[in-house]
């Protein structure tokens, strides 16, 4: 009597137990907006489009939704406001906002290289920083934190935002004034100099010695998101490096799928893999773990920008940053 009994209530338990797993794994994704410093369908943003065209995303049980801001600093002000927990910036963006008290860190980085070039007309012989003086340049927004690795790089060659006339004209007018010879330079990330030079421009690169070491491109995040949501920071931060990973290890291959994901770049596969290898070469490479924020890179950042007065408060490094989503917990810093 006992036996049959037992034998029904591990059949019972068993079912419950196999309903309850099958809801889980049918469990209505997280929404989650995640916001970006420029338009969603730039080939700067690849990591990204790539991980949600091959569904690295979903397999963290996430639903994004990216959304274009007005340059790095807009995001973390956004981020900061309680408007979205993530979103892209620059590894320096923390720097320039949590010295005004606005509560986002990075975390993680997407290379060790800097992702700002500045780039300039090869008929106009400017071969250094100090060459920019009295020329006209474009950046995207005052806001972008490119910009201000633009007055980093001025400042260490002695210039300053007075000595050159600089134009913020958004993400497509950056490259496009300047190949229209409106504009002798620009700063930028790889794409624009790859679509300036489509666009019929000779260009020709300030030496990457010259440009102030900022960072890569990163993943920013409220310290609520961080501490309160960690799952969702865990999976957007994982996702994100696995569609890098992808760029890494064949631009091609990503090229290919980032003009399925979008179709304004159909037939532009060939200039999509240029912009890739450059950012292979120039950002993402040499990196020994996969988004993990190098603490000495970024106090030598910290204290330029600190030193040279572009930030009026010294924000704490250990407010800036954390690895915890890229390092096993126990060496997380």
């Amino acid at each position: 009597m006992f036996k049959p009994l037992f034998q029904h209530l591990r059949q019972a338990t068993g079912i419950v137990l196999g309903l309850g797993l099958a809801f889980a794994a049918h469990a209505q994704p997280t929404d989650v907006t995640y916001l970006l410093p420029a338009p969603p369908n730039l080939p700067a943003f690849a990591p990204w489009i790539i991980a949600q065209q091959k569904g690295y995303y979903a397999a963290q049980n996430l639903n994004m939704n990216f959304i274009a801001a007005k340059g790095g600093v807009d995001v973390a002000k956004q981020i900061g406001a309680g408007n979205a927990m993530l979103g892209g910036a620059i590894g320096d963006t923390p720097i320039v906002v949590r010295a005004n008290g606005i509560p986002v860190r990075s975390v993680a980085v997407l290379g060790a290289g800097g992702v700002t070039m500045i780039a300039t007309n090869a008929a106009d012989n400017i071969h250094s920083i100090t060459d920019l003086k009295g020329k006209t340049m474009t950046v995207m927004s005052y806001s972008d934190t490119t910009y201000y690795a633009l007055l980093a790089s001025l400042r260490k060659a002695g210039l300053t935002k007075n000595d050159v006339n600089i134009q913020a004209a958004g993400p497509a007018g950056v490259w496009q004034l300047f190949s229209a010879n409106k504009a002798q330079a620009m700063a930028g990330v790889p794409d624009w100099v790859v679509q300036a030079e489509a666009a019929g421009a000779a260009i020709k690169l300030i030496p990457q010695d010259q440009v102030f070491e900022s960072m890569a491109q990163s993943i920013i995040a409220s310290d609520d998101a961080i501490k309160n949501h960690p799952d969702i920071v865990r999976g957007a931060v994982q996702a994100t490096l696995q569609g890098m990973r992808d760029i890494i290890q064949d631009p091609h291959a990503a090229a290919v799928i980032f003009a399925q994901a979008v179709p304004a770049y159909a037939g532009k596969e060939a200039s999509l893999e240029n912009i890739f290898k450059l950012y292979v070469e120039h950002v993402y490479a040499n990196q020994p773990v996969l988004g993990r924020i190098d603490p000495k890179r970024l106090e030598a950042v910290r204290q330029f920008y600190v030193s040279e007065g572009i930030v009026t408060q010294e924000p704490k490094l250990e407010d800036l940053y954390t690895n915890q989503f890229i390092d096993p917990p126990a060496t997380a810093q």
